[in-house]
């Protein structure tokens, strides 16, 4: 989702792409990144006049934050629509901001990216009128925050009760410079927040604003008001250089145990890969899986960050007029979750971090071309010339151009070829030793195996991979309203934080519902012997029914609407997701998928298609759910198939 920067005024020259990218960065640090932010840059002329209509005070101030949903602090808006993926807006006064500046010598393009900080915490909910409000982000904030250095932790003393940072203080609530030595910038002080009903004011092709929400608004500074704060400036510094002890989880990307216990910590090295365009949405995150072993191979020597490729240009995706490219992760996976198995970040994040659109060295995996010769398994792993043409191409100031998940504006430096012949920990000596690079992306990463296949790591990993809650409530609101199911009675509880879900095989029930994933198209050519054809699936689907003494039947099925239809008559009582427009441009096609996947795993009992990586993901769901194998482990088989083999249980290990 975009952030939309409106200059208002023509006092002061603002750099707007260091701004955006500092908002940027900080909402994808909130797990934010699926909402819109409007951004309006105003004179002290428009300020005035805000600030005189909703907070009853006619002068110009710094920030006024115009929240478009009521949350508590630190929580998520739950849009129901696309229209409310929408923060709010945040006008910053940056002509009264360059007059402080001016007065103070301070740097104003940082103070500006501060400020804007401090506005988008308010739109999440964050007020500091009290001791504890004014505490409060920095205990339930991601830690990114105070890592990444848009913000520090605020004084200890402010006073109990209805306090207000916003009123001159004495001189003993500065805190002192870091000990890092970085950069202080002095928070402008704030005032409390108006409630006051707001207009909408249009900008060019959305709406700023929503009527019904108040403005979170700040007064000016007061005289001897020091509260000091770090710049966006340092986002170029390590990881985490503080004075106070790091939190638990110190930001999207850094899990507590990949941090070293002292404050200078060694620089971040990052990690980025990305898998051949044909591959579905479900092999991509096995390659996951295999890259995260990767990762925790190298966090033993050095301290990496794993780059999540954005998704877009799938195979699969092929819902028209609608655009899906740069789709973050969170849209489908819940960042937290990540978090606490290896230390993630957004690409965008990464953009901001690393200081522009420059990938050090890529790694192109391949095979090798001589093929693997029979006889003992070897291990092992050279660098070749190329196979293939390379998918990348040098421009006249030789910086390699490629797809880079739809970034056009992203440039490799260096680009070589490894064959590749193992598990995915095979690569951790060559990035360890062979380049100092400080970003290091592998191309076609599918090549790689996985270090320890159903195995504690790999069940740590698959399990991390939370989907995320939006997508999660859609789905219980459909089992919910069409399948009467509920985790209640259908003995699914559900742990958010993953780590602390441990399910006893079997003490799941299920819908009273069958769940059913019927892979059509591309799939039936390669795989004409074991998928049945439609009359056989129904045939199927009835006798289990029957089995099973259900009467409704969820499917899941990528059938073109011929088949939808035929399906439709020979199967009256079938049940499909079926969105909305909206809702498709909203959840877009990998949502849907998630949606689909998490109604199946909710079935009494599930029935896939053989050697489906949908299927497979819709298995591992069940399996972190505690359902008896034998209610998830089927597939449909063939008309002709002579041995029907049913799929292999991989039991979940803790």
């Amino acid at each position: 989702m975009s952030v939309a920067l409106r200059n208002a005024q023509r006092a002061v020259p603002v750099r707007r792409a260091p701004l955006r990218r500092a908002v940027c960065v900080l909402r994808a640090a909130l797990g934010a990144s699926r909402f819109d932010v409007g951004l309006v840059c105003a004179g002290n002329g428009l300020m005035r006049r805000l600030n005189g209509a909703y907070r009853q005070r006619s002068e110009p101030t710094d920030v006024l934050s115009f929240p478009f949903h009521q949350v508590a602090a630190g929580e998520l808006p739950r849009p129901r629509c696309r229209e409310e993926y929408n923060l709010g807006d945040i006008f910053l006064g940056v002509e009264y901001i360059h007059q402080q500046c001016r007065a103070t010598g301070e740097d104003f393009d940082s103070v500006l990216a501060v400020t804007a900080a401090h506005g988008l915490c308010h739109l999440l909910g964050y007020q500091h009128n009290t001791k504890h409000e004014w505490q409060q982000p920095w205990s339930t904030v991601p830690a990114a925050l105070t890592v990444t250095s848009l913000l520090r932790p605020p004084p200890t003393d402010v006073p109990e009760g209805g306090g207000d940072p916003g009123v001159p203080e004495p001189a003993h609530r500065c805190q002192p410079p870091a000990p890092d030595g970085g950069p202080l910038l002095r928070e402008l002080c704030r005032g409390p927040v108006a409630t006051t009903s707001r207009p909408c004011i249009k900008g060019p092709g959305r709406c700023w604003g929503r009527p019904g929400r108040g403005a979170a608004g700040m007064a000016p500074q007061g005289s001897g008001c020091c509260l000091l704060l770090l710049g966006l400036a340092v986002l170029t510094l390590p990881p985490f250089a503080a004075a106070q002890p790091p939190p638990a989880a110190l930001r999207t990307g850094h899990a507590a145990s990949s941090l070293p216990a002292v404050a200078a910590a060694p620089r971040t090295r990052y990690l980025l890969y990305d898998v051949n365009p044909p591959e579905g949405f479900n092999l991509r995150r096995d390659v996951y899986i295999r890259i995260a072993s990767l990762l925790k191979t190298l966090l033993k020597s050095e301290n990496w960050v794993l780059v999540l490729p954005p998704w877009g240009r799938l195979y699969h995706w092929q819902s028209p007029d609608i655009l899906q490219v740069r789709i973050p992760w969170s849209e489908f996976f819940d960042l937290p979750s990540l978090n606490r198995n290896i230390p993630v970040i957004e690409y965008e994040q990464f953009l901001a971090e690393s200081g522009g659109p420059f990938i050090e060295q890529i790694y192109v995996l391949q095979g090798y071309a001589e093929g693997w010769k029979e006889g003992t398994w070897e291990e092992k792993i050279d660098e070749r010339p190329c196979i293939d043409q390379l998918m990348y191409s040098k421009d006249k100031h030789d910086y390699y151009r490629g797809w880079f998940w739809g970034y056009e504006e992203t440039r490799g430096l260096n680009v070589s070829c490894l064959s590749v012949q193992g598990s995915a920990s095979i690569l951790a000596p060559i990035l360890l030793k062979n380049t100092s690079a400080q970003s290091v992306m592998l191309d076609r990463a599918e090549n790689l195996l996985h270090d320890h296949y159903g195995g504690k790591d790999y069940w740590n990993t698959r399990r991390s991979m939370v989907f995320a809650k939006h997508l999660r409530v859609v789905g219980d609101e459909f089992r919910n309203k069409y399948l009467q199911s509920t985790d209640e009675a259908d003995r699914t509880h559900y742990k958010e934080d993953w780590t602390q879900m441990k399910v006893k095989m079997g003490t799941a029930l299920g819908g009273p519902y069958l769940g059913v994933h019927l892979r059509r198209r591309d799939f039936i050519w390669g795989h004409r012997e074991d998928v049945p054809s439609l009359q056989g699936a129904v045939k199927k689907i009835r006798s289990l029914l029957e089995m099973h003494k259900l009467e409704k039947v969820f499917v899941a099925t990528d059938a073109v609407e011929e088949e939808i239809e035929l399906l439709k008559k020979l199967l009256p009582e079938m049940l499909r997701f079926e969105p909305s427009w909206e809702e498709l441009e909203l959840y877009k096609d990998g949502g849907l998928a998630v949606i689909d996947q998490w109604i199946c795993a909710h079935a009494r009992y599930f029935i896939g298609t053989s050697v489906s990586t949908f299927s497979f993901r819709i298995h591992e769901e069940r399996e972190i759910l505690g359902f008896d194998p034998k209610t998830t482990y089927n597939r449909f088989c063939g008309e002709k198939e002579k041995n029907c083999d049913q799929p292999t249980h991989w039991k979940i290990v803790y």
